[in-house]
């Protein structure tokens, strides 16, 4: 039944229902966003999402932060956030894309049980492995660098990027293939041209999920980094919340800018998201 051949009584009730749910479901990111632009650094205990007064002296503080030695703070961590997000989804999809496309088209021995126990990695938080991980990083002499934390999201992220890549695959069809090679193409050929070109929803769906992974986590940053300049942005946000004292105008500020990136992202890739995540999903 079209909403048209609805009553009227159905439809402003589904439109009323649907108001509410977007107002249940904005509600807190307008609160953030009052504590953003409030003028105190309090936690307010009012009901209303709606500043009292309006100010942008947070955004400045956070934006226009320096260290004792006169540096740039947030320029370095945005920075730090960037180059280990991109490095991460860069390192993590080159690997996952080759190892998903061999899962899907190659039969050997250990195939099945090699994809389980990259599913059983999955079932262990990246706590569990926070002290083997930060042993090999010391002895390798990685330990407060970016190229450790990369080192650690790209190999904690891949199999998530593998299973999706490989569902996906399994998707396309193996004729197309069989015609590239039948007007003369070499398998590295096929795979670059006709199937690579035809996986882009699903490469756009795991490079943002890889990204968002990177540019979020917080635990094994605050652990591996020891250096202000290096921490990424969710990490450089922790120094907002003290034991004794919680600016939390500055934390929602910086909550705000460190979100922004991700919903661009979000913007730029939504016509390929859909189609990537139930494709993906159809076969495994």
């Amino acid at each position: 039944m079209s909403a048209r051949a609805l009553p009227r009584w159905k439809l402003f009730a589904l439109h009323a229902g649907l108001a509410v749910l977007c107002v249940v479901t904005l509600y807190p990111v307008l609160w953030v966003v009052k504590l953003a632009l409030s003028p105190t650094q309090a936690l307010s205990l009012s009901v209303s999402p709606f500043p009292e007064a309006v100010t942008l002296d947070h955004f400045r503080d956070v934006v226009g932060a320096t260290d004792a030695q006169g540096r740039w703070l947030f320029g370095r961590q945005l920075l730090a956030s960037l180059v280990v997000s991109a490095a991460t989804t860069l390192v993590g999809l080159s690997l996952a894309v080759t190892a998903a496309y061999a899962l899907s088209r190659f039969r050997f021995p250990g195939k099945q049980s090699g994809m389980q126990a990259l599913l059983v990695t999955q079932m262990f938080p990246g706590t569990l492995m926070l002290v083997p991980l930060y042993s090999i990083l010391q002895a390798l002499g990685l330990i407060d660098t970016w190229g450790g934390l990369v080192l650690v999201y790209a190999t904690t992220s891949l199999p998530f990027c593998v299973w999706m890549l490989k569902g996906y695959f399994d998707t396309i069809p193996r004729e197309l293939e069989e015609a590239a090679i039948m007007d003369g193409a070499t398998p590295g050929q096929v795979f670059v041209r006709v199937v690579l070109p035809l996986a882009r929803p699903a490469l756009a769906v795991t490079a943002l999920f890889s990204f968002m992974t990177a540019w979020n986590e917080f635990i094994l940053a605050a652990t591996l980094l020891n250096d202000t300049a290096r921490f990424t942005l969710p990490v450089a946000l922790q120094r907002f919340v003290g034991e004794y004292k919680t600016e939390w105008g500055h934390f929602a500020a910086g909550a705000l800018i460190v979100s922004a990136p991700v919903m661009a992202l979000f913007f730029a890739l939504q016509k390929y998201l859909v189609g990537g995540l139930t494709a993906g999903a159809v076969k495994g």
